[in-house]
């Protein structure tokens, strides 16, 4: 364990599942050393690809709105193209170490209580919606920004195998072939499995894709990217509120216009979700 400050730890948590040790960031309740015998609610936050368990503290103010919170915030590692799965191909095994032993590891040693949310990104929150459909019951909130929702869209499977050809990844050694394997990707598809959310209220935001101010002085490469990335995910996610309403899913949609694929846009919807984050906390 390693001390940031007074609230902010870093871990290095041992994962037989994965093999190796990954590095987890927490942020300690307000009371965590006044009551020491208290346990805590958890917010786990989940980053994007191509990006790390720093994210959310190098990129948002997360530990200033967690300032006066009883909670638990915990913040871990999921490869930059990790797709918060257990591989097809046997390893990794992303899903099991963040929602069993990171979970277990959490409640023997951080007085961790069974009242949870998660909040991920772009890769975290197509992570957070499967990890709530996986694990019934496991979260009472799950908050998706800017990602994915259907592996059925020929533009989300383009965009899966060129990112993971940028990585050196096979998209077949996570979920195996789309067509051979059709079971595996639609067990890791959030849009083909809606009933599975019932009991956890979903909130699902994305940008129209078109700049704004806030993304003034961004380098024209970033600036493509950040576009590309956010073009195809209103739509998507438009059909998705329906077929979870359909399901009886309490389900909260933001699809703001302007808005791209970029931090300060998930830095706002941060702060918009924060006090129903809070509340569905207890």
């Amino acid at each position: 364990m390693k001390s940031i400050d007074d609230r902010m730890i870093d871990l290095t948590v041992r994962s037989p599942a994965m093999g190796t040790s990954i590095p987890v960031r927490v942020i300690l309740p307000a009371s965590w050393s006044s009551e020491p015998k208290a346990t805590f609610p958890v917010l786990y936050m989940f980053h994007g690809g191509d990006d790390d368990y720093t994210s959310w503290t190098r990129e948002t103010d997360v530990e200033a709105l967690a300032k006066n919170a009883d909670v638990l915030v915990v913040m871990p590692d999921a490869g930059k193209a990790g797709y918060y799965s257990d591989w097809f191909a046997g390893t990794p095994r992303w899903e099991t170490f963040h929602t069993h032993e990171l979970v277990r590891l959490m409640e023997k040693e951080y007085r961790a209580a069974p009242s949870r949310a998660v909040v991920g990104l772009s890769m975290g929150g197509f992570g957070a919606l499967n990890y709530a459909a996986h694990h019934r019951g496991m979260f009472r909130y799950v908050a998706s920004m800017s990602s994915y929702v259907d592996l059925d869209d020929a533009a989300v499977r383009l965009e899966l195998s060129l990112g993971t050809w940028r990585e050196g990844i096979d998209i077949k050694d996570v979920w195996g072939d789309p067509e051979k394997n059709a079971r595996v990707w639609r067990a890791h598809n959030p849009a083909a499995m809606p009933r599975a959310f019932r009991g956890t209220h979903v909130h699902l935001s994305a940008g129209s894709s078109e700049p704004g101010p806030l993304d003034e002085g961004r380098s024209p490469d970033a600036f493509l990217v950040s576009m590309l990335g956010e073009i195809h995910l209103s739509k998507q996610i438009e059909s998705f509120e329906q077929s979870l309403r359909s399901a009886g899913v309490d389900v909260t949609t933001h699809l703001y216009k302007p808005g791209t694929h970029s931090w300060p846009y998930w830095r706002d919807e941060l702060h918009s979700i924060w006090p129903a984050v809070m509340k569905s906390l207890g």
